[in-house]
């Protein structure tokens, strides 16, 4: 990490992060190398993982794939609280063994950023904050966050945790944003005025906690991809229209859509293709104009008052 600069600046730095849970669809470990080496190449530094993606195998493939000198270079981060098919758990125990398993796996001795992957119902802030402290104490982890979580349940844990939560992980696309759609109908009577997040979008800016956005590309609740997908005909000519203006693919244009936004976002893109991912990395050298970003908002069929 840069000197004179904090986990979550260094972070921020990384403008698109690359997530890594079908690693294990690749090969081999040169070819994780080599999707690693495009990232870095192309401005893309923020690794993200997570303790339950494919049972812990894509975190074991990355530590063999990626030698120690890389470690300086990268930025990691991993999630934890999914226990699948039992339940959710941010107990103290928990956080601490998922954190130890992840560090084992990556072959690295930190993590620069931990996320709480989903709401725990029985969670108790004080058992967090407690992990929270032996991880930074001991230096395993930088810097923490959380993933799928809403304003008021940051707030319950930033209360124990002294304001260490400084990044939210949401889903959000140019077809799946209902934070801007709600704030574009307030005090309305139609669907788009339901606040299904409780305004994550101007929470995170006022209290400066840093948005990840996941499955940038996909619509719904793991549908799919609007891309190319024959139900977003105006969306995919939008999309197309824009690339030949800006100089860079459809999917680059998508991603330079949540870049646009204020609140500072930072998609992550899930592509395991090196030429798919430098694509999407030209991006970050695009600014939308105001017209352009409100015409593919309309083209993903939304609606301005």
């Amino acid at each position: 990490m840069e000197k004179n600069r904090s986990p979550i600046e260094a972070i921020c730095a990384s403008p698109i992060g690359l997530g890594c849970m079908r690693l294990t669809t690749l090969p081999d470990e040169e070819a994780v190398r080599r999707l690693v080496d495009t990232a870095l190449e192309n401005g893309i530094r923020l690794f993200d993982h997570a303790d339950i993606y494919n049972a812990g195998a894509s975190e074991a493939l990355f530590g063999r794939a990626i030698p120690p000198s890389y470690r300086d270079r990268i930025l990691l981060q991993s999630k934890c609280s999914i226990r699948p098919g039992v339940c959710y758990d941010l107990s103290r125990e928990h956080i601490l063994e998922s954190v130890e398993g992840s560090l084992k796996r990556l072959g690295t001795d930190h993590l620069d950023l931990l996320l709480l992957h989903r709401p725990d119902a029985l969670a108790e802030p004080e058992e967090v904050a407690e992990a929270f402290a032996q991880l930074r104490q001991s230096g395993k982890v930088l810097a923490f966050g959380v993933s799928n979580h809403s304003p008021m349940q940051i707030e319950l844990l930033n209360r124990a945790c002294g304001g260490q939560i400084r990044v939210n992980q949401i889903q959000m696309s140019l077809a799946h944003c209902p934070g801007i759609d709600a704030g574009f109908h307030v005090n309305m009577e139609d669907s788009f005025a339901c606040s299904r997040g409780g305004d994550i979008l101007s929470y995170s800016r006022l209290q400066g906690i840093k948005l990840q956005a996941w499955s940038p590309f996909q619509y719904g609740s793991f549908r799919g991809s609007f891309i190319g997908n024959a139900q977003f005909p105006a969306l995919n000519k939008a999309l197309s229209a824009m690339a030949e203006k800006y100089g860079i693919t459809e999917n680059a244009v998508a991603i330079a859509w949540l870049l646009r936004h204020p609140a500072v976002i930072t998609p992550i893109v899930g592509t395991m293709n090196p030429e798919r991912l430098k694509g999407i990395a030209a991006a970050a050298g695009v600014r939308l104009s105001r017209e352009d970003w409100y015409a593919l908002y309309l083209a993903a069929g939304k609606d301005l008052p």
